[in-house]
């Protein structure tokens, strides 16, 4: 006969249990819970714990750290009408968990599509110059614009990066081509600046040369020393005529006085 009203205390007790369990709530630093109470929004709650009416509130939890979220590849015709398909990121957290829930049905997918639709339509009206060199102006127009979008539903884009832009092999080729003649141009400049500075210090040289006719001839001893040391070849050196010039007048001298 105790069976009876025992299994109804237990009973009693599990219900009351589960109500006390669904009643308490605990939210992590980085989450609130968005509390609508018989279908109406009565507030935010968190983080830390806290108590609902069970079966009259009903919680759903809301994260607010940084998303971030990867943009598919989008094909896009620039402004000079070159095909290239570029993919990007965006970072981006909520800042009002009600509005996150009430004006949005999946506020990430949302944000998703904006960034898809943004990214064609602001690289469509670039030249593919600008996305190449200016990438850092139009991250930041990208930016805006999404946030500005996105703004309705308490959510803030903070960052947004194109990471890759893929080039036809074509347009790849021609950058190639154009930036070896970049290098072959700027190899030539070298090489005529080289040349031009070597001109000047032979001026020079000759200059001071014409001045000391004695340092020809120390240079010329000083080549046919330099040659020397090498045994591998025959070199005929012609000799100047003002390093002999003195013994051919000495000897010019020598037999004028034996004939006399």
């Amino acid at each position: 006969m105790l069976i009876g009203p025992l299994i109804g205390i237990i009973f009693g007790v599990v219900i009351v249990l589960i109500i006390i369990f669904s009643a308490v709530k605990v939210l992590k630093e980085y989450e609130r819970g968005v509390i609508f109470r018989f279908g109406r929004l009565s507030g935010t709650k968190g983080p830390g714990i806290f108590l609902i009416i069970p079966f009259v509130d009903k919680m759903i939890k809301v994260d607010l750290r940084t998303v971030t979220m990867d943009v598919p590849p989008q094909d896009v015709i620039t402004k000079d009408n070159v095909p290239v398909k570029v993919n990007a990121v965006v970072y981006f957290r909520v800042m009002d968990p009600a509005k996150s829930v009430i004006t949005i049905e999946r506020y990430i997918v949302a944000t998703s599509q904006i960034a898809q639709t943004t990214l064609r339509s602001i690289l469509g009206q670039a030249e593919l110059d600008d996305l190449l060199s200016r990438r850092e102006k139009i991250n930041q127009e990208l930016q805006k614009i999404i946030d500005e979008q996105t703004d309705p539903w308490g959510i803030k884009v903070s960052t947004v990066e194109i990471k890759d832009v893929e080039l036809p092999q074509t347009i790849q080729r021609a950058f190639a081509r154009q930036a070896e003649a970049e290098r072959e141009r700027r190899a030539k400049i070298i090489s005529a600046e080289g040349e031009f500075q070597a001109s000047e210090r032979l001026s020079e040289a000759a200059r001071v040369l014409s001045k000391h006719p004695v340092s020809v001839q120390l240079r010329f001893l000083q080549t046919l020393k330099e040659i020397a040391t090498e045994q591998n070849s025959t070199i005929v050196f012609p000799v100047p005529i003002d390093l002999v010039e003195g013994f051919i007048n000495k000897l010019g001298s020598h037999k004028s006085n034996n004939t006399d």
